[in-house]
């Protein structure tokens, strides 16, 4: 199982990944050791996840999303 998620920064910006691991990818943003955004923005919650049964489609759905403006996955979020 694949988890995608939307993560906010410390800079107010938002960040979205995928993994398999949800609780472990948290902390390794938190310590530094998750993406190199992450590193240098600061990982404080996240703020969404959707789940799904193959890395294929949770890469095309972070791919989307990752396309969206700001208001847009603020927009999904709140729904």
């Amino acid at each position: 199982m694949y988890t995608l998620y939307l993560m906010l920064c410390r800079d107010d910006s938002i960040y979205t990944g995928i993994t398999t691991d949800m609780e472990r990818r948290f902390k390794e943003h938190q310590n530094g050791e998750g993406s190199r955004y992450t590193r240098a923005k600061k990982a404080v919650k996240i703020l969404y996840t959707e789940k799904f049964k193959t890395r294929s489609k949770a890469s095309k759905r972070e791919y989307e999303i990752k396309s969206w403006s700001r208001q847009r996955k603020l927009a999904m979020i709140s729904i």
